[in-house]
């Protein structure tokens, strides 16, 4: 016969089992929320392919995804506390920081720039001094490729409002439309956006100066306070983000990635050969060029460069008091470091 003390052994393993089994004992996750400035799983891969995996589960997380409109929206979603994590470009978190929007970049995804100023195939603009004069199309009013564009257009020589202008017209089919009813001369697009304009049927040609890839895209931003008070949460995004994106890059788990896709954004996954495609163009502009030490590494210059490209094209006053402040590569550091293990 069992003894109190063996029955309570017994009793406390059942427990322990519980916990760390299924059922009704198993570990509650904590739900966290991802905001995305366009529905396209394809454009934040390592974040669906974690989940995928399985790698937040391994975390204690549960993220859910959800797309706004533009970078601009995701900086006002994450400042009202309406989400965890999301993915703008750095010149909206620039000119956000001026306004006393804390938030920080902390992995920089699209390490390449993932944007462009197209052209239709046909058309007589050669080099971006063609446009002068012309019309721009951008998918948002406040976006990434907003910022960029005026980049690339500034360092021409050119003034918004006196040698161009920026028409907001949409993607896909309502840039399409811009483009052929003259509403446009150009279009200032993302990756995907071309790679959709070209499926399509809207021919496109990107005439951006070749040393404009230097200047790094949206990247994975949370707010200062979180990184500050919520550290734990940070680093277990971290180390689950790095792992989907190192998975996402070995050709080995490419049936598995595009699946993972094809679960995030079904419209995406119904033409398998154009998901494909464009995962590989929008995958390579992760990959930085030159002696990045790792995945979601920033360079503290091309930051410099942002901030005066803001400066001269007047989208912010002057430069911030501690740019630093803004970005580290600290997370993406500890989340390569788990890589693997």
């Amino acid at each position: 016969m069992m003894n109190r003390r063996t029955i309570m052994s017994l009793l406390s393993a059942v427990l322990v089992s519980g916990l760390l089994g299924g059922g009704a004992f198993a570990q509650s996750l904590r739900d966290i929320t991802f905001v995305q400035p366009s529905p396209s799983a394809i454009n934040s891969f390592p974040v669906f392919v974690a989940i995928g995996e399985g790698y937040f589960e391994d975390e204690g997380l549960n993220v859910t995804v959800e797309a706004i409109n533009g970078s601009g929206a995701v900086l006002q979603a994450l400042s009202a506390g309406q989400a965890h994590f999301g993915r703008p470009g750095p010149g909206p978190l620039i000119a956000a920081r001026t306004r006393g929007v804390n938030a920080v970049h902390i992995y920089n995804v699209a390490a390449r720039s993932n944007f462009g100023i197209a052209v239709q195939e046909g058309s007589d603009h050669q080099s971006i001094e063609d446009l002068r004069g012309k019309v721009i199309g951008t998918g948002t009013a406040d976006g990434a490729e907003v910022g960029f564009a005026r980049n690339v257009l500034s360092s021409a020589g050119m003034v918004e409002g006196t040698d161009f202008e920026f028409l907001t017209v949409g993607d896909g089919g309502p840039a399409t439309a811009a483009f052929l009813n003259g509403e446009i001369d150009a279009y200032s697009a993302s990756t995907a956006d071309t790679a959709v304009l070209n499926q399509r049927g809207m021919k496109v040609r990107d005439i951006t100066p070749a040393e404009f890839g230097r200047f790094f895209g949206n990247g994975i931003a949370t707010m200062a306070d979180t990184v500050a008070n919520d550290r734990e949460l940070v680093e277990g995004w971290s180390r689950a983000f790095a792992k989907g994106h190192a998975f996402a890059l070995d050709d080995a788990n490419r049936d598995a990635v595009l699946a993972h896709l094809a679960a995030g954004n079904p419209q995406e996954g119904e033409d398998k050969e154009f998901q494909a495609a464009l995962f590989d163009a929008v995958r390579s502009k992760t990959i930085a060029a030159g002696d990045s030490p790792h995945l979601g590494w920033y360079p503290a210059q091309v930051w410099e460069e942002w901030q005066d490209a803001l400066v001269a094209g007047n989208e912010i006053s002057g430069p911030l008091d501690d740019l630093s402040a803004i970005w580290t590569n600290e997370f993406a550091e500890l989340g390569n470091s788990a890589v693997g293990k």
